[in-house]
């Protein structure tokens, strides 16, 4: 029967017209050592995500529950870090500074809470200061509903685009076939916030009945990547698919993207999910990779420090432990390289303002490219 499925699914790929590009069909090429890596810390099991401060000092989230700040290579654990639900997926995940930090101090978690409606958890936005290696003057922003005791998809990352919105993700909670596709629900969505948590008057859904005015786009699956594209200004994403249909998708207002109505993969016990990869009133991704890479962590090279890579995309592979060049002309995929191959679960990657690539890599740390 598994068979059965699997030749099945291979056929409506194969009969899809204007079928996007796979990594089948842009070869991964291998990576060219022109860099070495150096340690900044180590010691870090989980090093989700990663923010660097104006004096040049980094935030590190350890998904266990643990906020690291690191100075020049020290690690110093930040206090009154609210308590995570760390369970599967969830813990502590995203940190980003407001675009206007120098100013206000604000900084911007999401994780993993057991605080609200039903048994279990869900995802959590709050904002804070750090003074005196503590976090103070906390602010709860959103916390998705209902909570739930399954492991799986809390996303999330945040991002901060040029208009000041702060956007985040929360994946489905493995609730698929409920979650993504009902605006009146959490969960499977891009959220869209003004800074201190209120709702911009022109989200797409404000004022429709029951709706979650906060939601921004839907159907989506597990959003760990988000980054806004440095000369368009738009918000890239990209999010897990099953087995199979890990997605690039260019984020726009009040878009579908799909999830489960259609999909590049399969379910993990071979199941089809949908027959379906592309549908009227369904935002396309721009690209997919299938089988699944399952990417984590995103950013974009504006770096003069690496000519080759700069123009182009940085997406971390958990499942094959590599950091993927992502070629771009314009909004088009064009080549695909490995960077630091077998590094190790690829959970973060960011440009620090020294113009590096810094990374973390699950039981290293961080790391930092150096160019040769």
């Amino acid at each position: 029967m598994k068979t059965f499925s699997l030749l099945f699914f291979s056929f409506f790929i194969l009969s899809c017209q204007a079928q996007l590009k796979t990594n089948n069909e842009i070869p991964l090429q291998d990576e060219t050592k022109n860099y070495r890596l150096e340690t900044v810390v180590d010691g870090i099991n989980n090093p989700w995500a990663i923010a660097f401060l104006p004096d040049g000092s980094m935030l590190v989230t350890e998904k266990s529950g643990v906020l690291f700040h690191i100075i020049k290579g020290i690690k110093t654990e930040v206090k009154n870090v609210p308590v995570v639900y760390n369970r599967g997926q969830g813990g502590l995940l995203d940190i980003v500074l407001h675009p206007d930090y120098a100013k206000n101090g604000w900084i911007y978690i999401t994780y993993a809470s057991s605080e609200g409606e039903g048994v279990g958890g869900n995802t959590k936005l709050i904002r804070a200061k750090l003074e005196h290696e503590s976090l103070t003057q906390i602010e709860s922003l959103y916390k998705c509903e209902p909570n739930t005791t399954k492991g799986q998809h809390f996303g999330s990352r945040i991002v901060f685009d040029n208009h000041g919105y702060l956007y985040f993700s929360a994946g489905d909670r493995g609730n698929h076939f409920v979650n993504p596709q009902d605006i009146t629900r959490d969960n499977g969505k891009i959220y869209r916030l003004n800074d201190d948590g209120s709702i911009p008057k022109d989200n797409p859904f404000v004022g429709k009945e029951n709706a979650k005015s906060a939601i921004y786009s839907y159907g989506h699956r597990n959003p760990q990547g988000l980054a806004i594209h440095p000369t368009t200004g738009a918000i890239w994403e990209h999010e897990h698919g099953p087995q199979g249909g890990d997605e690039i998708n260019i984020i726009k207002k009040a878009a579908n993207y799909g999830w489960p109505v259609v999909t590049y993969g399969i379910d993990y016990d071979n199941s089809i999910i949908s027959t379906e990869q592309q549908k009227s009133g369904i935002e396309n991704p721009i690209y997919y990779w299938a089988p699944s890479i399952a990417p984590c962590g995103m950013t974009f090279v504006t770096s003069d420090k690496y000519p080759d890579w700069k123009g182009h995309l940085l997406v971390g592979s958990l499942k094959f432990q590599y950091l993927e060049l992502v070629k771009l002309d314009n909004e088009k995929i064009i080549g695909r390289q490995k960077i630091a191959t077998d590094i190790g679960r690829l959970r973060s990657v960011k440009q620090g303002p020294d113009g590096y690539i810094y990374i973390g890599v699950e039981g290293k740390g961080i790391l930092k490219i150096i160019p040769n």
